[in-house]
């Protein structure tokens, strides 16, 4: 099954390519695909034991043999949901784009579904030089959805997200081999901790400018602006997750000494992410510009979780990686229904969307009200479980959390209230329509998501590492096969 979700898309999207298909039969073809990878994803929850540790559904095969280096994908228990997220949030996003009708469709559609593979293969790798290859493979359809389908800026967006984010893949390319060769082996469930800082940086900087966390956004802004809806909602939704991935997987796990040694410094980069996103969202001019600006806050958020290492932070942060996951994908794709609509996402131009469209209405605010943090929502959960974790390392990051998601609250409700109410926008007239069926196809079961993780939260982060106990499994599941026993976590 592990092989399938990467092979299908994949197989999808030559297809596409080599095929002289019409819009309508590119388009069918790719939403069925990526249908089919929600599919086997439900058949491998289904079938996962998540009262163990350790990999499940693994497939290992020698790849180069005189350097150990081997085709080895599998789940552990937070990487089935991570996942989960990546082929859900595609699935709508396919759709959109479907709905949409993309020009050059087969060759738009064929690079959504390769992106998608190189994401599951991401979260499934168990080999440094398979997972590189896979986080790399993630840059080339980005590369061109955005170049080819972005906005008026999309040129220079496109640049700077590719110089930015080589930067980093070069400095963890130098890093796996130097730390591969100094193990004898690149499998991450074979190879040994490594107390070293230099080669923990160079996975650190990759994986803090794909996310990004502060100081490395300066790609953000116009990448998320820039590219079509559907691709900034699996930007910001899924890629950025990935790399978050890579800190949990590799630089935590595998690297326990440095982790602990510049723990402080994450802490604090991630307060200041949080803190700074924040107030860039509540000043932002624009429905985009609030949901870019608030997925930077959000992956301070998770990474301050991510550095407090131990069983509250670390399950927190992966419950608010599918949280936020599935809010600022819903909130980027509305933002596409709106600006459609509007010809434009400046909130001093829209407004007053409320009256005479219910379903925009109820889609909007159901999202952000979720996005707050209200009591009883999932990103409740995962902020508070974020926040108490956080808070066994020292009370000022928990205030500093209190007061960004205050912010948050704020930006949100201005995001809120500048669409759906005041004075209706100069940009609108009386025949803007509500939500179409399609467009409700695409955004409520990215909705039901949310609710469901509302109601029982605990269905990720009770079994985000293979037990049924929260954190219960974490060391073991973390260092499963390395030569040293050091302990992730400490009172």
């Amino acid at each position: 099954m592990t092989t399938a979700l990467i092979i299908i898309p994949l197989a999808a999207a030559v297809i596409l390519w080599v095929l002289p298909l019409n819009r309508v039969s590119a388009g069918s073809i790719g939403l069925l695909a990526a249908l089919a990878e929600v599919g086997i994803w439900i058949q491998v929850v289904v079938r996962f034991d998540f009262s163990k540790t350790g990999l499940q559904f693994e497939q290992h095969h020698s790849w180069f043999s005189d350097l150990n280096v081997s085709y080895h994908v599998g789940f552990y228990a937070f990487s089935v949901w991570l996942v989960g997220l990546t082929v859900v949030v595609t699935a709508a996003c396919v759709a959109y784009a479907f709905w949409v009708g993309r020009e050059r469709a087969r060759a738009y559609f064929g690079l959504m579904l390769f992106l998608d593979a190189a994401i599951v293969g991401v979260f499934t790798a168990q080999d440094l030089l398979l997972f590189y290859a896979f986080f790399e493979a993630m840059l080339i359809p980005l590369y061109v959805l955005i170049g080819v389908w972005g906005g008026p800026g999309r040129i220079g967006a496109t640049l700077k997200f590719v110089i930015y984010t080589m930067a980093g893949s070069l400095l963890m390319l130098a890093s796996i081999v130097v730390y591969g060769l100094s193990k004898g082996t690149f499998d991450l469930v074979a190879i040994g901790q490594s107390g070293s800082t230099w080669i923990f940086l160079g996975f650190a900087a990759a994986f803090a400018i794909k996310a990004p966390l502060f100081p490395f956004h300066g790609w953000l802004r116009d990448a998320y602006t820039e590219a079509p809806p559907e691709v900034s909602a699996v930007l910001s939704g899924v890629v950025s997750k990935a790399a978050v991935y890579g800190f949990l997987r590799i630089g935590i796990a595998k690297f326990p000494g440095p982790t602990h040694d510049l723990r402080g410094l994450f802490l604090a980069l991630a307060a200041t992410g949080l803190i700074y996103g924040s107030l860039l969202a509540f000043r932002a001019p624009d429905f985009r510009g609030v949901v870019a600006y608030s997925s930077l806050a959000q992956m301070g958020l998770i990474v301050l979780g991510l550095f407090a290492v131990n069983d509250l932070g670390l399950n927190g942060s992966v419950l608010q990686m599918v949280n936020h996951g599935l809010i600022s994908a819903t909130l980027f794709l509305l933002a596409g229904m709106v600006e459609r609509r509007a010809a434009t996402g400046d909130l001093d131009r829209i407004g007053g969307m409320a009256r005479g469209r219910p379903a925009l209405a109820t889609v909007l605010m159901a999202t952000g009200i979720i996005g707050l943090a209200v009591p009883f929502s999932g990103a409740f959960a995962g902020e508070f479980l974020i926040l108490a974790g956080v808070f066994r390392r020292g009370w000022g990051w928990s205030v500093v959390g209190v007061i960004a998601i205050v912010l948050a609250a704020m930006y949100m409700l201005r995001l809120i209230s500048a669409v759906l109410h005041r004075e209706v926008g100069a940009a609108l007239g009386d025949a803007v329509l509500d939500l179409r069926p399609a467009e409700l196809g695409v955004t409520v079961p990215l909705l039901a998501c949310l609710l469901v993780l509302s109601a029982w939260p605990a269905a990720i982060s009770g079994h985000a590492f293979g037990t049924k106990h929260p954190g219960a499994g974490l060391t073991s599941t973390l260092t499963s096969g390395s030569a040293t026993s050091a302990p992730l976590t400490t009172p």
